[in-house]
């Protein structure tokens, strides 16, 4: 059942149950009716069905941060071999988020492994860009021009935010 539907209260109101064994049926019937979006989530996340969405959802925001990663590495030349990392970490992340969606075993081994892995690197980052402000001329002292013009401080914080999905979707129960 989508987060967007609502199921009918009682049987009489459309909901005969034709068609659906009396097992899916009682499942269904497990499931209280929620009248607000918020609470329709609430639920969704209590009855396991929230954990596939966010395993999804790891994978993409894998993809859109190393493509903003990529270039904006690039146009610092790749001049540390460290700015590879971002790049060669995402493919694990993406195809465990992927094989999360379906696999309840690749959600709960591959994919938290992958996302910690992810969500490190990303507080490296957040390390060597803070590096990269302190190496500029004036360093700290000069904060006001150093952190607008140098690395990004909170760029890599992105990357830990999706390694952090990823381990989180993992902690979640699974709809059986």
């Amino acid at each position: 059942m989508s987060v967007w539907t609502t199921r009918p209260a009682r049987a009489g109101a459309g909901g005969s149950g034709v068609g659906r064994s009396a097992v899916g049926r009682r499942a269904e019937a497990a499931v209280p009716e929620v009248e607000h979006l918020l609470d329709r989530m609430v639920v969704n996340i209590e009855h396991g069905r929230f954990e596939r969405s966010l395993a999804g959802l790891t994978a993409a925001a894998a993809v859109v941060t190393a493509v903003e990663i990529y270039l904006e590495h690039y146009k610092a030349s790749f001049g540390n071999k460290w700015m590879w990392s971002p790049i060669l970490v995402t493919p694990p992340v993406v195809i465990a988020g992927i094989a999360g969606v379906f696999s309840r075993r690749w959600a709960k081994t591959a994919l938290p492994v992958a996302s910690a892995v992810f969500a490190i690197d990303g507080l490296l980052g957040e390390y060597f860009h803070a590096r990269g402000v302190a190496r500029k001329p004036g360093g700290w002292r000069l904060a006001s021009f150093n952190v607008p013009t140098g690395p990004p401080i909170s760029a890599p914080g992105l990357m830990a935010m999706v390694g952090g999905l990823g381990v989180l979707a993992a902690l979640l129960r699974r709809e059986r």
